[in-house]
């Protein structure tokens, strides 16, 4: 490095050129480089640093002037050099010792994150080695050749480095094995080599009762009493921006806006409520389009709200409990508006989905087990996928790196049971502003201790912008659960027509839920499949004849009484990247709109699975600007009542999530809406009683009358009957 530099001074001089030599190594990698935040180490005559200072200023975060001429930069990257090879073949080794030694490798990660042999280099790379993911951010053949040119020049310098060397010779190890355009954390691949462990630390799936059992008793008091008093002090409107319309599936009683002009915002914020929702619908966008769209909300919102008087408000993005969505572009979309909060709160438990946070991993329930998030079928989304399930390096893996998985902050299940509102008050108080806080929990009692005392903080001067899952805006707001609805309890008659079910989800926990509901229905309701391949890929007259076919044979169903399953082909047909996997989602989605459009007759009531598709058929194929949440047609599954100026005002709207329920969940909501079965024989209706164990009740009737009556109460109680 130094010899070069003498060599390049010589030509100068024989060449007659009026060259000024600067040496000026850099660290920071490529995308620091990019930012203009690298490290620079410059070294040159006091002339030729003053000529290139404004480019090096440019280019750096911290500009170091070294004295000792050309040459003296060079010195100081190779002793960084020196220390960051060292530090990673460190960080493997002694990762590798303890696999050997048994022990789980992210907790002891975590623990040396905060004890004293961390560093720099450990807390960047180790996470490399747990995730086995060696994608090459900085090349292991690159501390191939940094540590060579340490060794030639101690040899040259007399100097004897045993550490480096031994460092070196195990990059080169690296490298020989094939792995030298690796990540330079896969030097961790030697060690497991030679020791037949494996560092990866894949998080365990857990026995679900044993880990909810394990915990602390929960904090004795019901706060939810105590949230509906703070909110009397607390006037903020708690403003739900939700980025698919299924983050209603645990309130009723509010209403969501499908439109956010500035009217429609301050004639919200004159009726003063607790909360509403805005239905952004920005999951189906791409990360460019979602920005800018919450950007121009939050302007309205502010714009709104200062045109009431005494108006204030907290913004909730509600996104999805397995993670998936717009994060951080919509937050930093908020915070560009709205203004720096004291912290982002990120909770996405949501206990009717069965997703968990348990000590800053986050978890999804299969049956009786807990399975990390980044190991489920969601996190593989083509376009929101995610491969960390603990919190703090899912925030680091999302905002690649702008925000470290060790500056995150987090709210303990032990502070929340053992310490109540009051500790979470305490906690959230002492946060540097800006801070980014997990919130952990395993029951909604978890989630109203942590709403009360976020409230408290509120009510000292603290703001706070959230991205949640549904379970924390009805704990925030007060909200007690009720029963879910039947048609019965809506009051209204029920139309002759048959139902609509439209599929449009594509998560194989929806593909099964629809297997299982043919399965169970399939004699009484008729299906309709549209093919993906035909709307998505195809030239755009076989995508209308695909449209106008399923939409004509939608109509004769319904007419006929019978509830109509319109669903896309199950073949999931994917992009490149997810740019065009979410284009794909798009052009599919926009085809299930035009067919619903296209049917004529009222359907008796409505089901929705998937929450773009849910959203798309409300505002773009029934043309609903507002809606009422009335309830849930099942535990997270939210039952609306549309707006008056919507194509099919009164009739009812179930928005089913694609990640909710079990194999029957679909399948028991349909038979709950559907038309009473007429059973053609008394001895099929007997038969049927016998074996699913119920009573039939059989009635003399001798006039029109008693016949209207019996057949009423039976289809009000989805009962056979018999009738002499």
């Amino acid at each position: 490095m130094f010899l070069v530099n003498v060599r390049l001074s010589t030509i100068a001089i024989v060449e007659g050129k009026d060259l000024k030599l600067v040496d000026a190594p850099v660290s920071g990698g490529v995308k620091r480089a990019s930012m203009g935040e690298l490290t620079i180490m410059a070294s040159g005559t006091d002339e030729s640093l003053k000529s290139t200072g404004s480019v090096l200023s440019a280019l750096s975060e911290k500009l170091y002037v070294i004295k000792g001429g050309c040459g003296a930069g060079s010195g100081v990257k190779m002793a960084n050099q020196l220390l960051a090879g060292v530090h990673i073949a460190s960080a493997a080794e002694a990762m590798a010792f303890g696999a050997r030694l048994g022990l789980n490798t992210r907790v002891l990660f975590n623990i040396i994150t905060n004890s004293g042999g961390s560093s720099w280099m450990f807390e960047n790379r180790v996470p490399h080695m747990l995730d086995n993911d060696y994608t090459p951010y900085s090349a292991l053949d690159i501390f191939v050749k940094d540590m060579g040119i340490i060794a030639r020049e101690c040899s040259s310098q007399r100097v004897p480095l045993h550490i480096s060397t031994i460092a070196h010779q195990l990059f080169l190890a690296g490298s020989t094995a094939g792995w030298g355009r690796q990540d330079d954390a896969a030097v961790v691949k030697v060690y497991e080599t030679l020791s037949g462990v494996k560092v990866e630390g894949r998080l365990p799936v857990l026995k679900k009762e044993a880990v909810l059992q394990s915990l602390p008793s929960e904090w004795p008091l019901d706060p939810i009493d105590d949230i509906k008093g703070l909110i009397k002090k607390n006037a903020k409107t708690l403003i739900v921006l939700d980025d698919d319309p299924t983050g209603t599936q645990t309130v009723h009683g509010i209403e969501v806006l499908t439109e956010w002009s500035v009217a429609s915002l301050v004639e919200q914020f004159r009726k003063k409520p607790l909360c509403f929702f805005i239905l952004t619908n920005s999951r189906a966008l791409s990360s460019e389009k979602a920005r800018s769209l919450i950007t121009d909300i939050c302007r309205n919102l502010r714009t709104a709200a200062n045109s009431v008087e005494n108006t204030e408000y907290t913004v909730v993005l509600r996104g999805d409990s397995t993670l998936r969505g717009h994060f951080p572009e919509e937050a930093d979309a908020a915070v560009s508006v709205l203004g720096e909060m004291d912290a982002w709160i990120i909770c996405p438990f949501f206990l009717q989905g069965g997703r968990y946070t348990i000590e800053d991993v986050h978890y999804v329930g299969d049956l009786d087990r807990l399975v990390p998030a980044g190991d489920t079928e969601f996190a593989k989304d083509a376009s929101f996928g995610f491969k960390s399930s603990n919190l703090g390096e899912w925030v680091e893996e999302k905002t690649s790196g702008r925000i470290p998985a060790s500056s995150v902050a987090s709210i303990s299940i032990q502070l929340l049971r053992k310490g109540g509102p009051d500790a979470v008050c305490e906690r959230l108080c002492s946060l540097q502003k800006g801070s980014t806080c997990i919130v952990n929990a395993a029951s909604e009692r978890d989630i109203a201790v942590f709403a009360a005392g976020m409230i408290q903080a509120e009510l000292k001067g603290k703001s706070f912008l959230c991205r949640t899952a549904a379970s924390f805006v009805s704990a925030r707001i007060g909200i007690v659960a009720k029963a879910p609805i039947l048609p019965k309890d809506l009051g209204n008659k029920i139309e002759s027509t048959g139902g609509l079910i439209v599929v449009g989800s594509y998560v194989p926990k929806t593909t099964k839920q629809v297997e299982e509901l043919i399965s169970q229905s399939g004699r009484f309701i008729r299906s309709v499949e549209v093919s993906v391949d035909k709307v998505a890929m195809k030239s755009s007259e076989e995508r209308q004849e695909e449209i106008i076919r399923a939409a004509e044979m939608v109509d004769v169903f319904l007419q006929a009484r019978k509830d109509t399953l319109l669903i896309t082909s199950r073949v999931l047909i994917t992009g490149k990247t997810p740019s065009e996997s979410l284009e794909i989602n798009l052009k599919v989605s926009s085809a299930m709109v035009e067919i619903v459009r296209r049917i004529t007759t009222r359907p008796r009531y409505i089901l929705a699975k998937g929450g773009i598709t849910s959203s798309d058929i409300a505002t773009k194929a029934l043309e609903a600007k507002r809606a009422k949440v009335v309830g849930q047609a099942l535990a997270g599954v939210p039952l609306w009542e549309l707006g008056p100026e919507s194509r099919h005002p009164g009739v009812p709207y179930v928005v089913f999530p694609g990640n909710v329920g079990d194999n029957n969940a679909v399948a028991n909501v349909v038979r709950s809406w559907a038309r009473p079965v007429r059973i053609s024989s008394t001895k099929e209706l007997l038969l049927n009683a016998e074996k699913g164990e119920y009573a039939v009740g059989a009635f003399n009737v001798y006039n029109m009358e008693g016949v209207e009556a019996v057949v009423a109460a039976a289809e009000e109680e989805r009962s056979p009957a018999i009738l002499q």
